[in-house]
């Protein structure tokens, strides 16, 4: 039996692997997860689904892709989608509508209000700038990601 109060032998090695990170298998686990949202980032893709391909419980993924990749699984879907959005309505005559549903967003209102968070302008007022060329190409995600990253 342990003497402090509050700890068991079983808990002490659950915190202690938290604090010192997740483990290789956790990571490649992760990987299959983020893999799968950027495969198919078009398709109706749920906590549940991501989870499933990782191979833990939702709120327990949750936590853990967050904690590895600095934002939430939901976060790192939408942002991809726009990420595909903006090269769609730079390069394709899709309607602002069309390519809302063709990236996976149900609504054209999340759609916008998403896309402007990320972005900083409308999609119309992006497509616009980006025909006379006074929006800057985008810079490719996985430098963004890198750049962005919070430290630890």
């Amino acid at each position: 039996m342990s003497d402090t109060v509050g700890t068991t032998p079983r808990t002490e090695p659950a915190r202690a692997r938290y604090l010192s990170g997740p483990s290789v298998e956790v990571l490649v686990r992760l990987r299959r997860a983020r893999d799968l949202m950027d495969r198919c980032y078009a398709e109706p893709l749920d906590l549940a689904a991501m989870a499933r391909e990782a191979g833990f419980s939702r709120f327990h993924f949750a936590r853990l892709f967050r904690v590895v990749y600095g934002e939430t699984p939901g976060g790192y879907l939408s942002r991809r989608r726009v990420e595909r959005a903006m090269d769609l309505l730079g390069a394709a005559d899709l309607t602002v509508t069309e390519v809302c549903m063709v990236v996976g967003f149900s609504s054209l209102g999340s759609f916008s209000s998403r896309f402007s968070e990320l972005v900083g302008m409308s999609p119309s007022r992006y497509r616009r700038a980006r025909r006379e060329g006074q929006a800057p190409l985008p810079v490719p995600g996985c430098f963004v990601r890198a750049w962005s990253r919070p430290a630890r």
